[in-house]
């Protein structure tokens, strides 16, 4: 008979822990999540992440059974509800919507930025892009991009660029088409995209840039004429408008982004379960079409494409400001 010692007894039992620790860690994310998850959105309501938020926050709450709460944390140019994702517990309770100004602060902000962008997230998900729409009033005297970029050149400074305000994603892409162009276009930030447009319309400035949902309608009804569409192909509600590369500027790429990130150490089966739900849901003929509607691209891409993206993004717009010279007011 097989005597048992202190030993084997104690060697058996850690023996029989490893090798049920991965099914009870496998079986804790089957249980995932287990009370209210809070969707933090770092702007006020009725803004473009906030409705991308509003559109996965239910296709959550369908797939996983628990309630997913958007929760708008403004302020700060997006920094404030971007830390409180960062800092929050890494157990899948709190997650963020992010967007473009998550790959352009850390250069427009540098040193006061407080949290890193590539350690201190955990990339879940790319849900969608937003094409944004190079616009001119209608007595610009260009009926396509390179005859805006011919006029420009004859006409160093003299045409006036609106933006939503300095460093937002409206004013890094009319940055990129002025590097791209090589061209001298006037800087006018505003204080949000809807008075930018307002002053395009009535003719206070020359040129923006601006989310299809923006401009779209004004667009079809001659208000502004719009010459080329950011993205990789072209949208739905301007059929006509060539994309940026078909235009002759590939290089004049700026695409608004809106995706989900959590904290750093949040464990990969919640990561895992979280993206094949929003992944689903975005490549859903349903939510693709009311995506569509809105003025969006639907994604819903891996945590790892996803986090290739934000890393090509981030040294994308660093060369942009850093060439730019654009320093935060």
């Amino acid at each position: 008979m097989r005597s048992f010692t202190r030993r084997t007894i104690v060697g058996s039992v850690l023996a029989t822990a490893l090798s049920v620790s991965p099914f009870l860690r496998t079986a804790k994310a089957q249980t995932y999540p287990q009370r209210p998850v809070k969707v933090i959105v770092p702007y006020a309501a009725g803004g473009a992440s906030d409705i991308i938020a509003r559109l996965i926050a239910p296709e959550f709450e369908r797939a996983m059974g628990q309630p997913f709460i958007v929760d708008n944390r403004g302020g700060g140019a997006s920094m404030v509800g971007t830390q409180a994702v960062a800092t929050a517990a890494p157990d899948g309770q709190t997650i963020g919507i992010i967007d473009s100004a998550f790959v352009i602060n850390p250069s427009l902000f540098r040193a006061k930025l407080p949290y890193n962008t590539k350690k201190d997230f955990a990339p879940i998900s790319l849900l969608a892009t937003s094409p944004l729409v190079l616009v001119v009033h209608p007595s610009v005297a260009a009926n396509s991009l390179q005859e805006f970029v011919a006029l420009a050149k004859a006409q160093p400074g003299k045409i006036n660029f609106a933006s939503a305000g300095l460093g937002t994603a409206i004013h890094l892409a009319g940055e990129q088409l002025r590097q791209a162009a090589g061209i001298d276009i006037f800087h006018v930030p505003y204080r949000g995209g809807g008075p930018a447009i307002t002053d395009l319309i009535g003719g206070q400035v020359q040129m923006t840039f601006a989310t299809v949902a923006a401009i779209g309608q004004q667009a079809r009804q001659g208000l502004v004429r719009a010459l080329a569409v950011t993205g990789g192909g072209r949208v739905a509600q301007l059929p006509d408008v060539p994309t940026m590369a078909e235009a002759g500027l590939p290089a004049v790429d700026a695409t608004p982004i809106f995706g989900i990130v959590g904290p750093a150490a949040l464990p990969p089966p919640i990561i895992d379960t979280l993206a094949e739900v929003a992944g689903k849901a975005f490549k859903s003929e349903a939510l693709r079409f009311r995506i569509t509607e809105l003025g969006f691209v639907s994604v819903g891409s891996s945590p790892s494409d996803f986090a290739a993206l934000i890393d090509d993004e981030v040294a994308k717009w660093t060369r942009i400001v850093e060439k730019g010279n654009i320093q935060p007011g």
